[in-house]
């Protein structure tokens, strides 16, 4: 998972799948046909290209066919994380953060929030 990067229509697919899985083709295009407007055909080819590239197992359900996938959301959003982080920030952590704090005008409870994630990476690397 690491090498590949998903693309926004495996996205879709995938988090229909980590909310509830296994599910059938007719299911998923019900669902994204509401929520991104795509035809069944789009649904099925998008489907089988992320079959291929090892992303999502199809499985025999009864008379039809269900999938479900074969990556964990939290290692999606890692890989997605860290190439994101690799394109626009050189890999800086810090070029990153100070550009959200700009930009968003951060809450006293967001910075709480980054305050607990940086004393529990700091826990961790002294360990």
């Amino acid at each position: 998972m690491e090498d590949a990067k998903l693309t926004a229509s495996e996205w879709n697919i995938l988090n229909c799948l980590w909310e509830r899985s296994p599910r059938t083709v007719m299911q998923l295009a019900g669902e994204l046909e509401k929520t991104v407007g795509w035809a069944r055909s789009t649904t099925i080819t998008v489907l089988h290209r992320m079959e291929a590239k090892g992303l999502v197992r199809c499985e025999q359900a009864g008379r039809g066919k269900a999938y479900v996938p074969l990556v964990e959301r939290d290692q999606a959003a890692v890989a997605e994380t860290r190439s994101f982080l690799d394109r626009v920030y050189q890999g800086s952590v810090g070029m990153m953060m100070s550009a959200m704090a700009q930009w968003e005008g951060l809450s006293r409870d967001q910075i709480a929030q980054l305050r607990a994630i940086l004393d529990q990476a700091e826990q961790e690397a002294d360990q």
